[in-house]
């Protein structure tokens, strides 16, 4: 789950990472009592979305004085930001941090991801802050210091001497950097964090190091360890369909194309996302219903799929597991008698009770495309899309 800067700045702030002062606002008549509790003349304005690029787009100023704040302030409140993240629709902010200024003599990167392959988090530094991590690895590798460190979320001095060492610290910043990276190494591990960046750290005039930006992703599957952190979502800040899949607890990514899908477990879902592609078509979304998804579940999911008017066929791709085939099954029957299901469904069923499932489909009398494995049910659901499919005919085998 991402959440906003100004949130993510809050969890660093008790861990101790340099913040500088900042207020939020959501009216612009608040505006003016934000700029007077910080005393400041001048402010940075950012809008608050879930995004990068958000410089680039508009989206971070600098008001010089606190009228030209309060006008800025006015100005991206309600504004649609588009970035290359959040593509042509954009995202809307519907808050602003107003945040002191610094004067900044230098910029350095800090982020923290897992290393999948070694299965450990991983920290990152660069004395070239302020440039986007992915160019920086494809333009100046060289510039770029990886140091794993423990699951415990504790990193050894010899690392932390390492790191400042290569951002070029001596002395007091030393000791102030080392200080930044231990405790950015607790707060990721501890917050069960995906992502955590500062871009950029900044070290000011007087030498002393800020985090002047925050990212910080947290594993979904971990929230129910963070209620604080759960409590952080905006729906704001997703599709309508996919706030609506959060409050069903389904994974849920809405994509391009016009082939619906309806999965149970991720990796299956990116098989089947991948032999649609393969075959010439473009899947709709990313749906993981989930191993054990009850029938309302699967029915509302249904819903969810049909949501989206691009979608021409559905791929319904369920390995019964832990879900049962037949549960799957009646989910789709009642679907279907609740909903205007116009488009050819295409439907693959393996695993428990899988004869009892294609017994449900076959009494139902719904319009069905059967397939018997994977490589055959995405190339009918690609001709499907197209038009191509001809009759569909009742349930067979």
């Amino acid at each position: 789950m991402n959440i906003h800067e100004f949130q993510a700045k809050e969890i660093l702030q008790a861990y101790g990472i340099p913040i500088p002062e900042f207020k939020v606002v959501s009216d612009f008549k608040d505006v003016m009592n934000a700029v007077q509790a910080l005393g400041v003349q001048a402010a940075v304005v950012k809008v608050q979305v879930h995004a990068g690029g958000r410089g680039k787009a508009g989206g971070v100023k600098i008001g010089k004085t606190p009228k030209e704040i309060e006008t800025l302030a006015k100005a991206m409140i309600g504004m649609k930001l588009v970035t290359k993240q959040t593509g042509k629709a954009g995202i809307v902010c519907h808050k602003v941090m107003i945040s002191k200024l610094l004067d900044i003599a230098r910029e350095y990167y800090v982020g923290i991801v897992i290393d999948r392959k070694e299965a450990t988090p991983i920290l990152m530094v660069s004395p070239e802050g302020g440039t986007e991590i992915e160019e920086l690895a494809e333009n100046s590798p060289e510039k770029i210091l990886k140091v794993p460190f423990g699951l415990d979320g504790t990193i050894s001095v010899k690392k932390c001497h390492e790191i400042a060492h290569f951002l070029g610290f001596t002395g007091k910043q030393k000791e102030m950097c080392e200080e930044i990276i231990r405790n950015l190494c607790k707060a990721f591990v501890e917050n069960d964090m995906d992502l955590l960046e500062i871009n950029p750290l900044i070290e000011d005039k007087e030498g002393t190091l800020w985090a002047l930006d925050a990212k910080i992703a947290v594993d979904d599957n971990a929230l129910f360890r963070h209620p604080n952190i759960a409590l952080m979502y905006d729906p704001s800040q997703e599709t309508p369909e996919e706030a609506i899949a959060h409050d069903m607890d389904l994974a849920y990514i809405a994509l391009e194309g016009n082939i619906g899908c309806m999965v149970n477990g991720a990796g299956l879902a990116m098989a089947t996302m991948d032999l649609i592609k393969h075959h010439g078509g473009m899947p709709a979304n990313f749906l993981d219903v989930g191993g054990g998804a009850s029938r309302e579940k699967v029915s509302k999911s249904f819903a969810l799929i049909l949501a989206d008017k691009n979608v021409k066929a559905i791929l319904i791709n369920i390995f019964g597991g832990i879900m049962r085939c037949d549960i799957l099954a009646e989910g789709i029957v009642a679907a279907a008698g609740e909903l205007d299901i116009e488009v050819p469904l295409i439907v693959r069923l393996e695993g428990t009770n899988v004869e009892k499932g294609k017994e449900v489909l076959r009494k139902s009398g719904l319009k069905i495309i059967s397939a018997d494995n994977l490589t055959e049910a995405a190339e009918k659901a690609v001709k499907a899309a197209l038009g191509k499919e001809g009759s569909y005919g009742h349930f067979s085998k």
